[in-house]
């Protein structure tokens, strides 16, 4: 008689250590990524909006993984860059675009700053910076990522080839984790190209438009406190208090803008 016993001992086997390994694993992941967002190398000024930009949460919805070859959009000053680059240094990659220093003296002091950050900080060591608009390889990332640009991309009449952009970069099954400033669901157009403000149901419609579906959205991000309705839009509030001392306590108050967390798939 043929013994049945033994191949379903040796399933039964590599089952118990699948579920064994398996957390083990996630839990080493989560590790580094909570290691990333602690290091003492990070700047000091950024590490205190953690409590407003939930980096932890956020890149985890957005479904990071160590392995993943990333594309972050419109980097600005690297606030998650310098998240970023060390986690998926070992195993990913971590392509940044940013502005052209031939656009005029605002974008060429910025993309000199970020320039001298990726030469001198050991955290941004392996970024590769290619600047906006520049083509980037089709179907050459698993995840697409952009943190507060959308507005500006509004204001400029680009959204929606930003996003095709972003679109045709992704492999297929690919992810686009989007945070931005979220406007009243109704707003004028006029208000949201001046207040730094879009509506969630604009950003999902633009997505959407250019082929990608959404997955989910969070309010990680969310912050009852903000009316948007402040003199100079979003940047009224922290960090930038652009009415610099004018009720400066009122809008500290308030904290950072609220915001959506979309997450979409190609």
């Amino acid at each position: 008689m043929k013994n049945f016993t033994k191949p379903f001992a040796v399933t039964g086997v590599l089952y118990l250590l699948i579920l064994t390994f398996s957390p083990y694993t996630s839990s080493t992941q989560d590790s580094a990524l909570q290691s990333a967002i602690d290091s003492s190398e990070r700047n000091e000024a950024y590490a205190s909006r953690d409590t407003f930009r939930n980096p932890y949460q956020t890149l985890k919805f957005f479904k990071l993984e160590p392995s993943m070859d990333v594309l972050e959009l419109a980097a600005g000053g690297g606030w998650y860059t310098e998240i970023l680059s060390p986690y998926l240094r070992d195993s990913g990659s971590l392509t940044v675009t940013h502005y052209d220093a031939m656009a005029g003296n605002y974008y060429k002091r910025s993309r000199n700053s970020f320039d001298q950050k990726v030469a001198s900080n050991p955290l941004f060591k392996d970024v590769t910076v290619v600047t906006m608009g520049s083509p980037i390889e089709s179907q050459s990332k698993d995840l697409v990522l952009t943190f507060r640009n959308l507005h500006n991309w509004l204001a400029r009449d680009t959204m929606k080839a930003t996003m095709l952009e972003a679109y045709n970069a992704l492999k297929p099954d690919g992810f686009f984790g989007v945070v931005e400033h979220r406007a009243p669901e109704g707003s004028a157009l006029k208000y949201m190209k001046t207040s730094g403000y879009v509506s969630q149901s604009l950003a999902i419609e633009v997505a959407e438009s250019v082929g990608f579906s959404l997955v989910a959205s969070s309010e990680i991000n969310a912050n009852s406190r903000d009316t948007k309705d402040h003199p100079k839009g979003v940047w009224t509030l922290p960090p930038s208090y652009r009415l610099k001392n004018v009720n400066r306590d009122q809008y500290q108050a308030i904290g950072e803008s609220d915001r959506m967390t979309l997450l979409f798939k190609k």
